[in-house]
């Protein structure tokens, strides 16, 4: 009977074995430092922060209250395009993708987790934080529950993150690899933009988005180098 051989491994990047794990693990320790770090120094309320907080939120409000038109692309950018909801949607179709790819299972499981696992950690912060949102006499948007870290700016850095780290895999070429790259940054800082032009966050509010969200996905692909790397079973002997 004839056999189908099996489908191929997907391509790993290039470098010595360990070398991704050691550098998501050194990735992964300054991002939690850092992320550390600034929650403390906002549950603290630490004064230089919070008048830094201020100052730029003031400047930016008085921009959008002025700027109508480039508040009302804003709202659509930040409540349409770079919504969390968008932005989960994207990586479900990739999940989708994955599984019926079928032999990316294990991928396809691990980027649902993740993601999931970010919605979790936002969440949770948000509750053990209890920072207020900017009010303002004359708001452009309203946004509900606590305002640090930002859920826009965590959710996009999550889902572009591992996105980019799942194509890089697949060695794709020069011209997709930088159209992504750019697709990305231009999504993880525009939404952060947006949400403190219109007001609904503070500065700090979304740097905590980011670097939870980078936090996240180091560690994310951390596991997955880790799971990679353990063995599978013996080695089918040779056919006589």
């Amino acid at each position: 009977m004839h056999r189908h051989p099996a489908a191929p491994p997907p391509p790993r990047p290039p470098g010595p074995p360990g070398a991704h794990r050691r550098a998501a693990a050194r990735v992964a320790a300054v991002l939690g430092v850092c992320s550390v770090l600034l929650l403390v120094l906002v549950a603290v309320r630490w004064h230089p922060l919070l008048a830094l907080d201020a100052r730029v939120s003031r400047t930016t409000h008085h921009w959008a209250v002025d700027e109508r038109a480039v508040t009302r692309v804003f709202r659509v950018l930040s409540d349409w395009v770079w919504d969390p909801l968008t932005m989960r949607l994207v990586a479900a179709a990739v999940v989708l993708w994955l599984v019926w790819r079928r032999a990316a299972w294990w991928t396809a499981l691990w980027l649902a987790i993740t993601c999931a696992v970010g919605t979790i950690v936002q969440q949770a912060v948000k509750a053990a934080v209890g920072r207020p949102r900017p009010v303002w006499p004359d708001p452009v948007d309203s946004a509900h529950y606590a305002a640090f870290p930002s859920g826009h700016a965590l959710t996009a850095t999550v889902v572009c993150g591992l996105l980019l780290w799942l194509l890089r895999r697949h060695r794709p070429g020069r011209v997709l690899w930088w159209t992504a790259v750019a697709a990305a940054l231009v999504s993880v800082i525009g939404v952060g933009v947006t949400r403190i032009w219109l007001g609904v966050h503070w500065p700090s509010d979304v740097f905590g988005g980011w670097l939870f969200g980078a936090l996240l996905v180091a560690l994310a692909v951390l596991v997955h180098e880790r799971r990679r790397s353990r063995p599978t079973g013996l080695a089918e002997p040779p056919r006589r």
